[in-house]
């Protein structure tokens, strides 16, 4: 399998951790970026831009390639993505962290969710990872009827006092937040206009119809676990979150069952649709660029471009949540609308803060460091939170900064 694209000099073993990954973790199809205080250090991409290609369950002889510009469904590292929208939209001064969702959106205020504040959606404190009837596929792909369906749910848990992975009722919390903030513009529309349009990043949450018939996107899709290697060890996880995912009436598996059944993640209409919590979709260029402008400069389209200013950097990565999530069954941190580098979710260092996609996909930034991460492919895994194929990206950018300093 031949590795395409380029590294700057100290990052080769980033090229080598790539190459691995096909030959022994069995990945089909994927690319990773990194910047470094602005400047693209590793831009890499290989295989197949399907995951029924070469070795898939399609059994294609000839696959069509990934090349330069190949996007793939992120999943929820969308919600690092999205978001950066509440957070500039308070530094602009249009929305109060600490002010209660009901005062933007009266109709939330049903069941004493009085009580929930801006902040509490963006580091899972709301108490609203379920719904009691879950949505159809065409309910959730409708924008009004997700936000209605959380205004009417009741509480897990008292809002505000514990956390808990909100993996799907994120992205209408979040959605509808936004749109009272702006009179009507969605979180897709926003960062379409105010985050890839001004960077000039190939990252889309509800990808354009023009890009859908140019055939941007790669096809996603199930991979098999790969075998362990000969006295290698075989990590399983632990009884309590094994336990938790089989448990039909689990605040786990039902989170992760607000839309029963889940979309065909490869339909043009769930991909046109805007879900902050979970479709997004990006070229590892794209998100690791979005990061870059998160803690410094970026060359932009038509200027240097920052979106975050020191303030709000720190806003978004100061410990919010921390401790045994209620949906995860595993320690999580979060700030807000970010997870912080931790042991379900290791990034570069303490001051990391990003976003897995579930099954693989990953972008973060490590001001410290000045490094900016994106990874997608297209061949979701079993994982959660720590992908071993990104994990070992993470640990190659390690060493590299490690060898270099």
């Amino acid at each position: 399998m031949d590795v395409h694209g380029t590294v700057a000099g100290g990052f080769e073993p980033v090229r080598d951790a790539f190459a691995r990954n096909f030959a022994t973790l069995g990945e089909r199809g994927a690319a990773v970026a990194v910047y470094r205080d602005g400047r693209k250090v590793v831009d890499l991409w290989g295989g197949a831009k399907h995951v029924e290609g070469a070795g898939g369950a399609g059994g294609a002889g000839d696959p069509e390639p990934w090349r330069r510009g190949t996007a793939q469904l992120v999943r929820s590292a969308t919600k690092g993505v999205a978001a950066a929208v509440p957070l500039l939209l308070h530094r602009r001064g249009e929305l109060d962290l600490d002010a209660p969702v009901g005062a933007y959106w009266p109709e939330f205020k049903a069941h004493g969710k009085e009580r929930v504040l801006v902040r509490h959606v963006l580091n899972h404190r709301a108490g609203l990872p379920v719904l009691d009837r879950p949505l159809t596929p065409e309910e959730a792909l409708d924008p009004l009827r997700g936000p209605r369906a959380v205004a009417a749910q009741a509480p897990a848990w008292e809002p505000g006092t514990d956390h808990g992975y909100h993996a799907l009722t994120y992205g209408w919390l979040l959605d509808e937040l936004v749109r009272r903030v702006t009179g009507g513009r969605g979180a897709g529309e926003w960062i379409a206009d105010e985050i890839a349009g001004p960077l000039g990043l190939d990252l889309w949450v509800g990808l354009p119809a023009a890009e859908e018939a140019a055939g941007r996107a790669g096809r996603v899709g199930r991979l098999e676990e790969p075998e362990p290697s000969a006295g290698g060890p075989r990590l399983r996880p632990k009884r309590a979150v094994t336990e938790a995912y089989g448990d039909p009436d689990s605040l786990t598996r039902r989170a992760f069952a607000a839309i029963t059944p889940f979309p065909d993640q490869n339909d043009p209409v769930y991909r046109a649709a805007a879900l902050p919590a979970a479709n997004g979709i990006a070229t590892a260029e794209g998100l690791a660029r979005f990061y870059a402008a998160l803690i410094g400069e970026v060359d932009g389209v038509t200027r240097n471009v920052r979106l975050f200013d020191a303030t709000t950097m720190e806003t978004a990565r100061r410990e919010e949540s921390a401790g045994p999530d209620r949906v995860l069954v595993v320690p999580t941190r979060f700030g807000l609308g970010y997870m912080l580098h931790g042991s379900a979710s290791p990034f570069l260092s303490p001051g990391s803060f990003g976003h897995p996609g579930r099954g693989g996909a990953l972008g973060f930034a490590d001001p410290e460091s000045g490094i900016a991460f994106g990874y997608v492919t297209n061949g979701f895994r079993k994982t959660v939170t720590a992908d071993p194929r990104a994990q070992a990206l993470v640990r190659a950018v390690r060493a590299s900064i490690e060898a270099g300093s």
